[in-house]
């Protein structure tokens, strides 16, 4: 199985980044394509823009997801949205192909600071992203990162990590049907 992963953050200390390769972990009999958003800097979506063609960079995160199996991504949050790096690949994407997600099986996650773990975004992104052709499997969103999660350790909340283990056992299974 190919796994195309990423946080849906440009931060070099993205929390976001931390939880997909605790994830990996899960996944490491798979062949894996962790991408990094800072990659795929493009100008800000325009028409104006989208006139003059697309950027390589939007074709080439389209083909990533081509290439892939399954798509495990963990969103970060920004004023209860996706971040504006996210939200610029995906509009560039989204106006070559409307199917970005290209029906691929999907692990979706957030994971934020506070108490509501990146609900918003999650919230948004279940509804929204199905209609870009994801093929949403399952969603765990991590609350309170600085005290659920070490970075040597991964979640050391035992009922989050239960959960999330849960989650990626029923995910595997889902994604080969």
């Amino acid at each position: 199985m190919k796994i195309l992963a990423f946080a849906g953050s440009t931060s070099s200390t993205s929390i976001n980044r931390e939880l997909v390769k605790f994830v990996l972990k899960d996944f490491q009999d798979e062949e894996i394509n962790l991408i990094d958003l800072n990659d795929f800097t493009m100008p800000t979506f325009s028409v104006d823009l989208e006139k003059k063609g697309f950027p390589d960079e939007a074709h080439n995160f389209l083909k990533q997801i081509e290439e892939c199996d399954v798509i495990i991504c963990s969103l970060a949050e920004h004023n209860r949205s996706y971040s504006a790096a996210f939200k610029n690949v995906f509009d560039w994407a989204s106006r070559i192909n409307v199917k970005v997600f290209q029906n691929k099986p999907m692990l979706l996650m957030s994971t934020s600071p506070g108490g509501y773990g990146g609900g918003n975004v999650m919230n948004t992104a279940k509804t929204f992203f199905p209609q870009f052709a994801a093929d949403v499997k399952d969603t765990f969103s991590l609350s309170k990162f600085y005290e659920n999660f070490d970075l040597e350790s991964g979640i050391i909340n035992p009922e989050m990590l239960k959960e999330l283990k849960d989650k990626i056992e029923n995910f595997k299974i889902q994604a080969k049907k």
